[in-house]
């Protein structure tokens, strides 16, 4: 989930064809479904997150179902601290019930048995159909009877655009990523830019990969692959590269002052984000009411119709939790009741993983500060099209901040991104040997 754009960028994507079991240095316990019977009396949970307004929706909860009761904790985000917070109550037993946990960390907490699998728990299984199938795939990693978290939220991407800017210079909205180059042309010769390359948001440039095709990590069962270097994440790599060595882009660090003043004053025309983006602009570019739109992400191949994902959480019921019945219960009814989806939305901007939720009023209609246009349609579709084989690994953070280094040093003339992604790749290998995580060669 992003909840705002300041928020820390740790949300991305898996919807692993993988098999984690054996992926520790001992056997998991918590492969094995667990048992999950209701309680004889009233539960009391614990759930922690950090969702602007969570307090609110657990509220109705507990309204209404007072023999399940949950105590909702908030604190940072994810890397902000809480995930070092859920590992140190792992270790020390006293985890909450559950937690909050963006897809792309959920490998590291399976590999150190902190999750339930909930695939017995009642109306579990059944549930699948009514979430987004990749969505789906990224907490059961895409093995039989296996549900490691409910899936909260997603961010399939598309790109916001200045309306007004292209009409006024007649420059055509770029449908692939050969026309975007093309209008990066033209609108330099403006004197602006056509938007901005991120050189730490490494979750959004995984989103291009994983959109193209590209997939970063994988495992058979015993054994972690690396492979940040494939032949599409090198193709996506040299084409962003051309575009800055030719000034087509800027660099701006995102989620600082200059980098809203840059779509604010329209300096920069276009960003290529998640659904949760529209809020971004919003707050950070007030002057531009009006003048945006979305389109699908450019494609690359003409026809194509695929999608990346940019962020996205779960709620997992943690090891050690006495109540797996109870805890999925609830969580299930926060990731996919209308009455939950919908103030998630209005509270946090989520945009719901449940498919029910595309259907939300609020997001059918049109968007005020985007001429009008509902723009969550285009995110529908954009939903559908996510691949479900992009994996992620069991140390992201690590990984991020190694790639982000290295493309920091390439935005500024020493080394190139591809370079940065095979540091990135043996820096990962090396990481996943220190903690004694098998990987091959």
């Amino acid at each position: 989930m992003r909840i705002t754009k300041r928020a820390a960028t740790v949300a991305l994507l898996t919807a692993a064809t993988v098999v984690l079991a054996g992926c520790s240095t001992s056997a998991s316990t918590s492969d094995t479904a667990a048992d999950c019977a209701p309680a004889d009396g009233k539960v009391d949970l614990t759930f922690t997150s950090w969702i602007p307004g969570i307090e609110n929706v657990v509220d109705v909860w507990n309204e209404a179902n007072p023999d399940i009761q949950v105590a909702v904790q908030t604190g940072p985000n994810g890397n902000g601290g809480t995930y070092a917070n859920f590992f140190n109550q792992l270790e020390a037993g006293n985890a909450p019930d559950l937690g909050q946990i963006e897809y792309d960390a959920l490998p590291n907490f399976r590999v150190q048995d902190g999750l339930v699998n909930l695939a017995s728990c009642d109306g579990v299984m059944d549930a699948q159909a009514n979430f987004v199938d990749w969505t789906w795939g990224q907490v059961s990693f895409n093995e039989d009877d296996a549900v490691y978290a409910i899936p909260q939220d997603s961010g399939p991407m598309a790109m916001f655009y200045r309306a007004d800017l292209f009409a006024a210079n007649n420059i055509a909205i770029p449908t692939t990523w050969a026309e975007f180059a093309t209008a990066a042309e033209q609108v330099r010769a403006t004197g602006a830019y056509i938007t901005n390359f991120s050189q730490s948001d490494i979750n959004q440039f995984a989103g291009l990969v994983w959109q193209a095709g590209g997939t970063w990590f994988g495992n058979d069962g015993s054994d972690w692959s690396v492979d940040l270097t494939d032949d599409t994440s090198i193709k996506v790599a040299d084409y962003w590269q051309d575009l800055i060595d030719r000034d087509l882009v800027s660099t701006q660090p995102p989620w600082t002052t200059e980098w809203d003043n840059a779509y604010n004053t329209g300096a920069a025309w276009t960003w290529n984000s998640a659904a949760w983006g529209a809020n971004s602009i919003a707050s950070g570019a007030p002057d531009t009411a009006g003048n945006w739109a979305v389109a699908p992400s450019p494609q690359w191949d003409a026809g194509d119709a695929a999608s990346g994902n940019w962020g996205g959480s779960s709620t997992a019921v943690f090891t050690g939790s006495k109540h797996p019945y109870e805890a999925a219960k609830f969580a299930l009814w926060l990731n996919s009741s209308s009455e939950s989806l919908t103030m998630l939305n209005e509270s946090a901007n989520l945009y719901p993983a449940a498919k029910s939720g595309l259907d939300l009023p609020v997001l059918k209609e049109g968007v005020e500060f985007y001429g009008n246009q509902a723009i969550y349609d285009v995110f529908a579709t954009a939903s559908s099209q996510v691949s479900a084989d992009f994996v992620w690994g069991p140390t992201m953070t690590q990984t991020y901040n190694d790639v982000s280094d290295g493309f920091k040093a390439a935005v500024s003339g020493k080394g190139t991104l591809a370079e940065a992604l095979v540091t990135g790749e043996t820096a990962t290998i090396d990481a996943l040997k220190a903690q004694s995580i098998p990987v091959k060669e």
